[in-house]
């Protein structure tokens, strides 16, 4: 065969392949577009209805956003109505359909959401220790350590807002279940991080602590957990981080705190005051976030710890470097 002949062969294999991909993609899009016509198409998504209530939205978005006037010219968001909503300054209660709602203080509220996803942190933390080491091939051998490993995925296919129904029996939805749901939910998707990270680790240091005839327990802990103590903090904050926002959907369906806030506003249609409550939700999340991020900074050795006002100012920096990555 020669030379051209063999230049020829390859140039068309390259466009007979080329053509086969550009077909798989094109079919990949067609699937995907009829696949999402039939998802809308279950869910009953309409555009038409959608655009039948623009009035509707755009009267509740300026009740979302209230506009008042400086100087008696320039429109400015109204956050007075906010402040005042926050502050406590509504009525403690008001009637809907016959019944009595309680508005709760937003403070308090806070810290009911802040506890519960504390609590299930806390709570939720040994077990997700004692199933996350156990789950390791490195600690117990296969197939028994996936005994440990399908507790875990059992808990983790299970929504903690479907963990707070099953404990329901013990008092309805409150605070108390939402903390167990909470607690549990951390055990599965923390002893699952806690699992992958054994995984990780060096031999070197495990081998240097069996050489000195120390036993299975004493390997695994001074020769395994050692090495991940760091990493180990840094999972249980960031489940903390996750957990607060669990709080936040479980108090919708009942559980307290701010969310059990906002669902009632809804009810009652009082959309400034669902902007407040969500504000305040914002808040609470960020300042959570923050408290996470300063603890890990200081207990990596490899990160500067970050200023207050470089958190805050240095946002959209961070966000562009991490863009150019």
């Amino acid at each position: 065969m020669s030379t051209s002949t063999e230049v020829q062969r390859r140039y068309d294999e390259i466009k007979r392949s080329k053509r086969i991909t550009w077909a798989l993609g094109v079919g990949g899009v067609i699937g995907i577009l009829i696949l999402l016509w039939i998802a809308l198409g279950r869910i009953g998504l309409v555009p038409s209805e959608i655009w039948a209530y623009r009035a509707e939205f755009a009267n509740a978005l300026r009740n979302y956003f209230p506009l008042t006037t400086v100087f008696g010219v320039i429109p400015f968001l109204d956050v007075v109505q906010y402040w005042a909503f926050i502050l406590g300054t509504d009525p403690d209660t008001v009637s809907l359909a016959g019944q009595t709602i309680p508005i709760p203080d937003l403070f308090q509220s806070a810290g009911i959401t802040l506890a519960i996803g504390f609590a299930g942190t806390v709570l939720g933390f040994p077990l997700a220790l004692l199933f996350g080491v156990l789950g390791s091939e490195r600690v117990v051998p296969f197939p028994f350590n996936f005994i440990f490993r399908g507790t875990m995925s059992c808990i983790r296919a299970i929504p903690a807002l479907v963990w707070v129904l099953i404990y329901v029996p013990l008092g309805g939805v409150t605070p108390i279940t939402a903390t167990l749901a909470v607690a549990t939910d951390t055990i599965g998707n923390l002893g699952r991080l806690f699992t992958d990270e054994l995984e990780e680790i060096e031999d070197g240091p495990i081998e240097a602590i069996e050489t000195t005839g120390a036993n299975k327990p004493q390997t695994v802990t001074f020769g395994m957990l050692s090495q991940v103590f760091t990493p180990f903090i840094a999972w249980t904050l960031y489940i903390f981080e996750i957990n607060v926002r669990i709080a936040v959907g479980l108090g919708i369906i009942g559980a307290g705190g701010l969310g059990w806030v906002l669902d009632n506003q809804r009810r009652l249609f009082n959309y400034t005051e669902m902007m407040a409550t969500i504000l305040v939700i914002l808040v609470l999340i960020i300042c959570v976030e923050m408290f996470s991020q300063r603890v890990r900074s200081h207990i990596r050795a490899d990160d500067e710890p970050m200023a207050f006002t470089e958190l805050i100012f240095g946002a959209p920096r961070r966000v562009i470097e991490s863009w150019a990555k």
